[in-house]
């Protein structure tokens, strides 16, 4: 079943629009957290992923108005870009130091210079697809399932250096990765064998689904304990700040001044939000510095523990 009147099955048709709202919720959190580098590596493979299925999908297709040899070398090189980012990918979010050579050197040797070779310089000239395929996939299949052996290596060799448990969360982004992209060493035998659009998308495409719906819940996770650790890191600060307040013999209302005092308001917003005169916010004040034995706000906040010296030093707030 097609799309539109198009080449594209309804499958690869629903995973592509799943993909570009995956796009769009990657992309919303990369520019919030733009330092996030593996956020970035994982928004190129997504869009590499999306343009695969889109020119896989749509190609060959005669109502085109460009030629079917034109739309076969963008299909192929579509896949064999995907399949030659995937060791980049690893080496770059994973820091899998014993992949560079394939990163850098050996995608560019074994994959893409066989896909110039055959499918844009032979099959661009002569348009025999069947010679492109049945020559040009012989090296790129064999490196694929080198290439996969190659990750899995690396991810061996990262968890003995370190010791790592592979239950830990990193550890289990990393292998749900590997997974994912291990269909991708059958990609050369789906296209010699011409399997049909449906199960190729099925098999390449499933993986990153599942990736992606654990990336989800690792993002809800990891927001929830943050959340949960500014609440118990302010309930620290405030036990902490009221603490000192007794130890200075301060009034509950002077608690109350000196706190706003050292968030950062001045005399007459405290005046406004305890419904007081500025000149009793003034007195309180004068009090509290007393009490405290000091005669700056920020002298206030190092004695009532409000702020570490980094705070102090780094945000105008307290300055």
């Amino acid at each position: 079943m097609v799309v539109f009147g198009s080449e594209m099955h309804v499958i690869t048709y629903v995973f592509v629009i799943f993909e570009l709202m995956m796009l769009a919720v990657q992309l919303y959190r990369y520019l919030s957290c733009p330092e996030d580098k593996s956020l970035l590596w994982y928004l190129i493979l997504l869009g590499l992923l999306i343009f695969y299925n889109v020119s896989s999908g749509l190609f060959p297709d005669p109502e085109f108005s460009f030629s079917i040899v034109t739309q076969n070398i963008i299909a192929y090189g579509a896949g064999f870009l995907m399949a030659a980012y995937f060791p980049f990918y690893f080496y770059k979010s994973f820091d899998l130091k014993l992949l560079r050579f394939q990163a850098f050197y050996g995608v560019h040797l074994f994959l893409l210079l066989p896909y110039c070779l055959f499918f844009v310089l032979i099959y661009g000239k002569s348009g025999d697809l069947n010679f492109a395929v049945g020559y040009g996939l012989i090296i790129p299949f064999g490196y694929s399932v080198y290439m996969m052996w190659a990750i899995f290596i690396a991810i061996k060799a990262k968890f003995k250096s370190r010791q790592a448990s592979i239950y830990c969360s990193d550890s289990v982004e990393l292998i749900a990765v590997y997974c994912a992209v291990l269909p991708w060493a059958c990609l050369s035998l789906f296209a010699y064998f011409n399997i049909s659009q449906w199960i190729e998308v099925l098999v390449t495409n499933l993986g990153f689904l599942l990736l992606t719906i654990l990336f989800m819940a690792q993002s809800v996770l990891k927001a929830r304990v943050e959340e949960e650790q500014k609440m118990t890191g302010y309930v620290n600060k405030q036990h902490k700040f009221l603490k000192r307040c007794d130890n200075f013999g301060l009034t509950p209302r002077e608690k109350k001044i000196a706190e706003l005092l050292c968030t950062g308001l001045m005399y007459k917003e405290i005046a406004v939000q305890e419904f007081i005169s500025e000149k009793t916010v003034d007195t309180h004040i004068r009090h509290i510095f007393f009490k405290t034995g000091v005669n700056k706000k920020i002298e206030l906040m190092q004695k009532l523990g409000f702020a570490d010296e980094f705070m102090l030093s780094h945000n105008p707030l307290y300055s």
